[in-house]
């Protein structure tokens, strides 16, 4: 074997592995729109998590990729210990799919049929389909193009290796090399320092059988606790991933490690017992691709047979390791690790996001009842939710612009720009109801007393507040462009209503039937009221626009209230209608919905 093979296996094993990435990377990209809700649904049922992790591992070839998410969500709370067992355990057996892949290269025969079941021979042309999708497609095309590159770049890179590792067939030194790893031991630490340094089970799962296929030198005695190592060697990245993480996090990580590690020492204890009793005949056989995808699946399937019904013992394992202590448990609200999963992680700030409006819808009303009925404890859970709606709003900031980074589809993207332009108008409701507690004290403080007839306009106005935010928070937390159409005329009316209120005071206050303490306090609630709802008419505003790709709010708004738009002045007159102020004193004024309550919604 001269230089020139190891400069050809180098560059070889380069193509391969940069393959493997791009297909890994496209792939949980391309599906990773619903590879949260899959994960982070876990059941208490270990096989329904087995079947799901299996699944996603799949499509995503990264065992890594799965544990890593699952360690996100752990931390996050978005999953419990107990749910991981399952998930790994599939994702150990979702990883074989590329070996099977792999083993195609081995078929033989004159037939067109098998001839095209070879990648050797569909490789290329998914290669040229790539790039035609990659230069011509649009977003979603991109990224199916990218898969097909990266998978015909790794078969590429692949028989680039064997070719450069044939010369290695004839010689001594080699086979007696391999013949050293027959040793269970030294093959497992050699399997596993090969995937710990490359950080794939798939990736030198897949140079073995490129190794086995080129050279005839690796016998199935040797591969096998190879391959058992490299089902270790993988565990490296959620270990490495769960560093700082809460305890829970760790201890899905190691988990993980045990799982493999128990599998692979009852696995080969079994094995080598049985081979001593009744000695298998394909035991000093060669390996190729295809027995080596056998052995790497049988593995996996055999010790997770073994183990599934012992997943609370891998669990105990795993708290010894981690012990609990005093210091409380906290979770993460979005964790970094998912950034290595940018659909996922797109996904879960928005998740968030509705969090953070729930929490301020709910801090509003609290804080509207307030001003009828002052309640300690409410007034402190308002303030409660503020703080945490800054903190919503701090954390979402931050891991935006890092996630803004990090190759996104299109539709990720909106998302992405949705969610910077909507979360500061979210924080100024939660400001606002604090300033509405602040009223409130004062309302109580000075002991004001409102007149039967102020009550009833306030309340029309309150009634319509809170249907403009109930609405504006379900349309965001939907996706619904269409109902987010109906925030601004309604924005429209709550502003009519604010200089009605306003103009009736007044008249009031000539006949003598309000005092000028109230004005005061009106003007403070009609100017927060007013500011509440400017507020979801920007976050209406920034979802369409955002939806449409474009961003001038200010031509948005004057094209739709110049006269432009039927439906608007339709909306308009509807809400107008809903939304009056009663006649003499006798007819009762709308009610004020209590904390956490709703509106009737328009169908």
């Amino acid at each position: 074997m001269s230089i020139f093979n190891i400069f050809v296996l180098l560059g070889g094993l380069a193509m391969f592995l940069y393959g493997m990435d791009v297909m890994g990377k496209n792939l949980e990209q391309t599906a990773g729109g619903c590879l949260q809700v899959i994960l982070s649904k876990m059941t208490s049922s270990p096989l329904r998590g087995l079947l799901l992790g299996l699944a996603v591992t799949a499509v995503i070839q990264s065992s890594s990729a799965t544990t890593v998410m699952v360690v996100g969500f752990v931390n996050s709370g978005l999953m419990d210990l107990y749910q991981t067992v399952g998930v790994i355990m599939g994702a150990n057996i979702g990883t074989t799919v590329t070996a099977w892949l792999l083993s195609l290269t081995g078929l033989e025969g004159d037939s067109f049929l098998i001839q095209m079941l070879s990648p050797d021979a569909w490789a290329p042309l998914l290669g040229f389909a790539g790039i035609i999708l990659f230069m011509a497609g649009k977003d979603k095309q991109k990224g199916v193009g990218q898969i097909f590159l990266g998978f015909a770049i790794l078969m590429a890179g692949m028989n680039l290796m064997s070719d450069a590792t044939a010369p290695l067939a004839d010689a001594p030194w080699f086979s007696e090399l391999f013949l050293a790893f027959t040793n269970p031991v030294l093959g497992v630490l050699v399997g596993a320092a090969l995937t710990g340094i490359i950080q794939s089970s798939s990736a030198s799962v897949g140079i073995l059988q490129a190794l086995a296929t080129s050279t005839g030198a690796v016998s199935l005695a040797a591969a096998m606790p190879i391959i058992m190592g490299q089902n270790i060697g993988t565990t490296v990245t959620a270990l490495i991933a769960s560093a700082g993480t809460n305890k829970n996090a760790r201890r899905t990580a190691f988990i993980h490690l045990y799982f493999n590690i128990v599998g692979t020492v009852v696995f080969l204890t079994g094995f080598y017992a049985l081979n001593a009793v009744f000695p298998f005949p394909f035991y000093h056989d060669q390996a190729n691709a295809f027995n080596i995808a056998v052995v790497h699946t049988v593995f996996n399937v055999v010790t997770t047979a073994i183990l599934l019904p012992f997943n609370k013992l891998l669990v105990r394992l795993a708290i010894l390791t981690v012990p609990d202590d005093k210091q409380p448990e906290q979770t993460t609200l979005l964790d970094e690790r998912l950034l290595s999963t940018p659909a996922v992680a797109v996904d879960r700030a928005m998740l968030v996001g509705c969090d953070m409006a729930e929490v301020c819808r709910t801090s509003l009303l609290q804080a509207m009842s307030t001003t009828r009925k002052w309640d300690d404890a409410l007034a402190g859970e308002v303030r409660r939710k503020e703080d945490a709606v800054d903190h919503y709003e701090d954390v979402l900031g931050t891991y935006l612009v890092q996630l803004s980074g990090r190759p996104l589809t299109k539709e990720n993207n909106r998302t992405i720009h949705t969610l910077l332009h909507t979360i500061g108008d979210f924080e100024r409701i939660s400001d606002h109801a604090v300033n509405l507690l602040e009223t409130a004290r004062e309302i109580r403080d000075k002991e004001i007393r409102f007149s039967a007839e102020a009550l009833e306009d306030l309340g029309v106005l309150e009634s319509a507040v809170q249907d403009i935010v109930n609405r504006t928070v379900d349309a965001f937390q939907k996706h619904d462009c269409y109902a987010a159409g109906k925030i601004e005329p309604l924005e429209e009316v709550v502003d009519g209503l604010v200089r009605e209120v306003k103009t009736r005071h007044i008249a009031r206050l000539q006949a003598g039937t309000c005092t000028i303490e109230y004005g005061f306090v009106l003007d403070d609630l009609l100017t927060t009221y007013e500011r509440i709802a400017d507020h979801c008419s920007n976050i209406a505003v920034a979802m369409i626009e955002v939806a449409d790709d474009r961003f001038d709010t200010h031509e948005y708004l004057s094209q739709l209230k110049s006269g432009g738009s039927a439906k608007f002045e339709q909306r308009y007159e509807k809400y107008r209608g809903r939304y009056t102020f009663p006649e003499g004193s006798g007819e009762p004024a709308p009610a004020l919905a209590t904390a956490g309550g709703t509106m009737e919604k328009e169908s």
